[in-house]
This record gives structure tokens, sequence and C-alpha cells, in this order.
């Protein structure tokens, strides 16, 4: 046989192969006995738990403060208090204090915290060509930004509708859209912003959330995410009588801060750690303007008698790489990210302690250790 008839037939043999093995192989159907969701279950108990944080979100009725005025003969502009909702609100807050800080014409900023507003805020600054220093009086992980949820969640204990003007809902719709798409320009960096399924069970119908402490459906805006999706029995593992699904955004916090600082210095940023403690040290830096991102530290500083905290507890289970959902059921969570799987759920107004109780971490797991139970295998 010459080679031109050995490829030939041999040609013919591997095709006849192919689909010999298409023709046996097990197909996946429509109507197979499969939940279309397929959710691994958590190994949950209080011996996996690593750490247990209490972190304090600052909260004003009005919502967060965006302003400017005037320090002797410095300009100073607000960029604080911004519940539970600074992480995902921090680009779009930070622009809109840039836009103050440039009307201004200084070029040399000081910015006030090295949490998520105030690095998102310097590093927004810097695409403006603004020589900036970061004065703070820690840095990431010993931040308050280090002990939160992680989640987009742009209404969370945002504001108090019953108090928050028309023109705070026109800002904070500003403010939102502009950090929804900075969030999707760092997609794909290592993992620190992604995508991942958001699940809510209940054995109650679902209704919309009123609470004024968080916004609820107020403060909501359509076509940013996927609306929530009620699933049947059939397409879902859970034991409950109601489930609902969403895609939803998610930011993995120690990864999310070392980029963000990092590119901070790497762009010429500067870094100071340096307390301030009342209006004379403002007034001793040498930049002329500068940007208050300091969070529940502008309460004394600044005499803001609005601002509050509302801590939250969060206990660290070890990572499971096969859970990456998350998951909200009967008044508690799981957020499921790198560097653990976190569960929390409450939110307690005008409380400074930051001491964990135990008590509560129980309740959290008790609580996701029966939604687990309940699964079908």
């Amino acid at each position: 046989m010459n080679r031109r008839h050995f490829l030939h037939a041999a040609s013919l043999s591997s095709l006849a192969l192919a689909s010999g093995v298409s023709s046996c192989a097990p197909r996946l159907s429509a109507t197979a006995n499969q939940p279309l969701h397929r959710v691994p279950k958590l190994k949950l108990s209080l011996d996996r738990i690593v750490k247990e944080t209490v972190g304090l979100r600052p909260f004003r009725a009005s919502g967060p403060r965006i302003a400017r005025e005037t320090l002797g003969s410095k300009t100073l502009v607000h960029n604080y208090g911004h519940g539970g909702s600074g992480w995902s609100l921090s680009w779009g807050t930070g622009n809109l204090a840039r836009e103050l800080v440039l009307s201004t014409g200084e070029k040399k900023v000081a910015v006030l915290g090295s949490g998520t507003v105030g690095l998102a805020t310097a590093r927004l600054l810097q695409e403006k060509g603004c020589e900036v220093t970061i004065y703070t009086k820690d840095l990431p992980p010993n931040v308050t930004s280090n002990l939160a949820t992680g989640t987009w969640s742009p209404a969370s204990r945002v504001c108090d509708p019953k108090v928050a003007t028309p023109e705070f809902h026109a800002l904070w719709e500003n403010a939102t859209r502009f950090s929804f798409r900075r969030f999707q320009f760092m997609l794909g960096l290592d993992d620190i912003v992604s995508w991942v399924d958001e699940y809510g069970v209940s054995n109650e119908p679902f209704r919309q959330q009123t609470d004024p402490a968080i916004g609820g459906e107020v403060y909501h805006l359509a076509g940013l995410i996927p609306e929530r999706k009620e699933l049947t029995p059939k397409e879902h593992s859970f034991g409950a009588k109601y489930v609902s699904w969403r895609s939803s955004m998610m930011f993995n916090i120690p990864s999310y801060l070392h980029h963000q600082l990092s590119t901070f210095i790497m762009l010429g940023g500067k870094l100071k750690v340096q307390e301030i403690k009342k209006l004379e040290d403002i007034d001793a830096l040498p930049e002329m303007c500068v940007v208050n991102c300091m969070g529940l530290g502008a309460k004394e500083i600044f005499n803001d008698e609005e601002l509050t905290p509302i801590s939250g507890q969060l206990a660290c289970l070890i990572p499971q790489n096969e859970v990456t959902y998350k998951l909200n059921a009967r008044g508690a969570s799981i957020i499921s990210r790198k560097d653990g799987i976190y569960l929390g759920g409450n939110g307690l107004v005008g409380n400074w302690d930051t001491t964990p109780k135990r008590e509560v971490t129980e309740k959290f797991v008790d609580t996701i250790q029966q939604v687990m139970k309940e699964m079908r295998s």
C-alpha cells in the first residue's frame, strides 16, 4: 500500500472509530433526574472556624457625606459615611470627591484613610495627574475595610429613605453606576473581582427588603446585575420551599486591597502612617487640598453627630475549593472567598463593641447547618 492509500484508509478508520465512540457515549438529557443547580454542601462545624471579627459600618441616616468646605487656608473634601456600602460605592463616591478636588485647581492632594474608599479616591486622583499622599492610622489588613463581607451591595445600610433627599438618590445612582463600570474593568485580575452564584433560601415567600436602615426597594437599580429568579424544586437541591438564584459580584478583600495599594505606590503615590486626631493635625499637613475618607474616625474630629456605627460580626471557616457560592438563609449568610468562607448576618445600630460573641457565631452555624442537613443528595 502506497503512502496516499495508507493515509486515506487510516482517515476512514479514525472516522469510523469516532462515530462508534460517539454513539456509545452517554448523553446529557434535558429530562435527566439532576437539578439544574448542583450546590456543594458546606463542611460546617465550630472547630472549622479559624477567626471571628466584628466590623463597624459608618452609617449616616442622610447618606454618605460628599461635600466641600474650607478649613482655614485649606480646602477639605469629605467622602465618608457609607454604611454597609463602602466597598460597592468606593469608586463612585471617589469620583464625586475627585470632581470637587479638581475644581480647586490643586494638584498636590492629601487623602485621609487607607480603606477601600480612600484607596479608590487616591487612585482616581492619580488618573488626573494629581500627586497624592495617603495619611493613615493603620494599613491593611488592620483597617475596617478588611472586616467587610466583600459583596456588591450598594444599598446596604446606605441611608434612611425617610431622611435622605431626592438629591441624595441622584447622587447615589451616579455613584452606583460609576462604581459598577469600574469593577467590570477589574474582572480577570487574579480573581480580585468575580461573579458568583447567589442563592436565597426561605420557608416563606420572598419579599423586597424595606428596612429603612438598609435602603430597601427605594434604592434599587435594574440592569446592573441580573434579577433574582425563583427556582422550582426540580431546579435545586435545597430542602426549603422557596429558593431564589441570581449572579452577583464579589470582592476578594485581601487581594483587592493589596492590588489597590501596590498600584497606588507603583504610580508614584506616597504613604505615611500618621494618625489624625484633631483639626490642627489636618491644618499642619503640607497639602492645601485634603480628602477626608476616615469613616467613623470622622465623627469626633468633625463633630458629626449623625454618624453612628452599625456593627457586624463575621466567622471565618477554612476554605472549601468546591464551595464558590453566596447563600442567604433565615437571617444568616455565607460568602465564599479565597481567604475563607464567611458566616454573618447581624447588624447592631449604635454598637461600638468590636468583641466577637461566641453565641452569635453559634447561631450562624446552627442556621446554616440546618440548611445543609435539609439538602437533597
